[in-house]
């Protein structure tokens, strides 16, 4: 029976420079997210028939974005780059919109946080919908799903 998930997700943790406390909240949230709830079907037909679950591995290398697929075993399926560049503008609004949300937490009033919070999660849902497209053909997932793997795509990306 297909088990169409991810069941364990990881950064290459040589990738990520630095964090501060607050996206090492976001990756853990992002993280716990996923594996509470989520739809991941990579489209490959693997000639045992194999369907699920899924460990995923993230990491940039030579500045494309690589998902390394396993089996539950750890034995590796499949991996697919992409390259970064219709990402480094969402990244980069993102981070700076993230930063902003988290000083307004800080000092702001309640409307300003909210305002706030609304334009990032326009951006998050934008970035979504970016990676699901480039995606497409390759592996079927979820909204959730999508945007949760961006918050993680995003912390990759941290230079310091």
């Amino acid at each position: 029976m297909a088990d169409r998930r991810i069941s364990h997700i990881t950064l290459d943790e040589k990738t990520i420079i630095w964090r501060s406390a607050d996206i090492e909240q976001e990756r853990r949230i992002a993280i716990f997210d996923i594996l509470e709830d989520n739809s991941f079907t990579p489209l490959k037909t693997h000639a045992d028939g194999y369907d699920g679950p899924y460990r995923v591995g993230l990491s940039v290398q030579e500045g494309r974005l690589a998902i390394e697929i396993a089996r539950e075993s750890g034995e590796p399926l499949e991996t697919h780059v992409l390259g970064m560049a219709r990402f480094r503008r969402p990244i980069r609004d993102y981070f700076a919109i993230c930063d902003s949300y988290f000083q307004a937490v800080k000092s702001s009033t309640p409307a300003q946080i909210e305002t706030i919070d609304m334009a990032r999660r326009a951006v998050h849902n934008e970035a979504a919908d970016l990676l699901k497209a480039a995606l497409d053909g390759k592996i079927d997932l979820d909204f959730d799903t999508a945007r949760r793997l961006f918050t993680l795509i995003c912390v990759l990306h941290i230079k310091g």
